[in-house]
């Protein structure tokens, strides 16, 4: 009986599965790969027994446990005792530094690698955009290739002439729809790749990294469909260093570290802990200086428990400079960029203007910048500060950049700043002589 036990246990697990909702469970899941291995050229026969015997006669020399360790010390675990469940119609982030794992772990669910340890199962036809072009002939045309990841999904070619033109449109390569992929630019080949994987209606999409490659539109309309997608109660799992893209697509979130999950849950909360991992959260000292370049501490929101923030509430943005010595005065500024690092709002003030005298003292110091609400759209935000010294012209320091995430509803207005306004409008019998006037304020203090 105690024998039968494992497989009794496996068979409660399987059985509740198949009557869950579930869409994705995977257990103990670990990936091992071989340091440094190549690819063997193909051996005789007399090698091939050669070499099991060498084997055979080393194992019995040094011990089985000898051969085990020495393969564990030219191994490493990408994935290590990877457990965790996603339902149908969830939409998961997984987040993560590079290295981390999540790409392995993509390419076990959709059956491209199997794993050393556990296993996975998936309830659904699954479709995958893992690399640019992954699952193409190079030899075949676009038109041919989109057939064939139908029949790969299992999708009847009726159902695939149905979404052809929606397919071909989306990707923008109606001119070269009958030519071979092998001469698509990497654009066009993602492009074709992810409008196949998205519009063939698998029950379950894994996305890896598709915003790192093409324009600003192409992002948008990937996200545009994403939404679609998980609106129409498909599960997708999306893999992405965009923080904004994942907050907004995404309800749960898996964060890797090392090839082991270090945080699951609600996608709020595993950013969160993504960025502490990170470093970017938590302490206020000051980094290590290097040659007196980076006279900044660390860059804090409000209590500096967090990085997020309703884009209707007001906020404050500290931080800490510290001088060797005494400075006869510096210019101080306050940056916001773009997640494409493209410069949104700079404010400035002076020494004098912050309150110290002529001469700057020795010491650390903390300076805040107050900001109203309603003027910042939704969205990630980097925030920096630089100096500029009184006393030498070109003497510049720059602090590290701040993950500012923003959330809340959408504006109406078409653009990431949008600041709390006061309009007066004087009405006179004749309407043609409207006058409208504007006030804007972003104050600091």
């Amino acid at each position: 009986m105690d024998q039968l036990r494992p497989l009794l246990q496996l068979d409660e697990t399987i059985g509740r599965i198949m009557k869950s909702d579930l869409a994705i469970h995977a257990e103990g899941i670990g990936k091992q790969y071989r340091i440094g291995a190549q690819q063997k050229s193909y051996s005789t026969l007399r090698e091939s027994l050669m070499d099991l015997s060498t084997s055979a006669v080393g194992a019995v020399r040094g011990g089985l446990k000898e051969l085990r360790q020495r393969r564990e010390k030219n191994s490493f675990w990408a994935l290590k005792d990877i457990s965790f469940e996603v339902k149908r119609g969830d939409v998961v982030g997984i987040v993560g530094s590079n290295g981390a794992g999540k790409s392995t772990l993509l390419k076990v669910l959709s059956r491209i690698t199997d794993p050393t340890l556990g296993f996975v199962d998936l309830r659904g036809r699954v479709g995958s955009l893992l690399e640019v072009g992954t699952g193409f002939h190079p030899e075949l045309t676009g038109r041919e290739n989109i057939f064939l990841n139908g029949a790969i999904l299992g999708m009847p070619r009726s159902v695939v002439k149905k979404q052809f033109d929606a397919i071909v449109d989306f990707a923008g390569v109606e001119r070269f729809v009958d030519t071979p992929v092998k001469r698509y630019s990497s654009g066009m080949y993602l492009r074709l790749a992810f409008a196949v994987a998205a519009h063939l209606e698998p029950e379950i999409l894994l996305v890896d990294e598709v915003l790192a490659v093409g324009d600003v539109q192409f992002q948008n309309k990937c996200i545009g469909k994403m939404e679609s997608v998980a609106k129409e109660g498909r599960t997708v799992l999306f893999v992405s260093h965009n923080m904004a893209a994942i907050r907004s697509l995404c309800t749960q979130g898996i964060m890797l570290r090392r090839g082991q999950v270090v945080s699951q849950g609600d996608v709020q909360t595993v950013i969160q802990d993504y960025y502490a991992d990170l470093g970017l959260l938590g302490s206020n000292e000051s980094p290590e200086e290097e040659d007196g370049r980076n006279v900044f501490g660390r860059i804090v929101l409000d209590s500096g428990e967090s990085n997020t923030l309703n884009h209707a509430e007001p906020f404050e943005i500290s931080t800490t400079f510290k001088f060797d010595t005494t400075v006869s005065g510096f210019r101080l500024f306050c940056f916001f960029s773009d997640m494409r690092n493209q410069q949104l709002l700079g404010v400035c003030k002076t020494s004098e203007e912050l309150g110290f005298n002529a001469d700057v003292p020795a010491g650390k110091h903390r300076v805040s910048v107050s900001f109203p609400p309603m003027w910042l759209s939704p969205g990630m935000y980097s925030v920096y500060f630089k100096m500029m010294m009184a006393d030498v012209d070109t003497s510049k320091h720059q602090s590290d950049a701040f993950p500012l995430d923003v959330f809340g509803d959408s504006s109406p207005v078409d653009a990431m700043i949008h600041p709390d306004t006061n309009w007066t409008v004087q009405i006179s019998e004749d309407t043609r002589s409207n006058t409208w006037k504007l006030k804007t304020s972003i104050q600091t203090s």
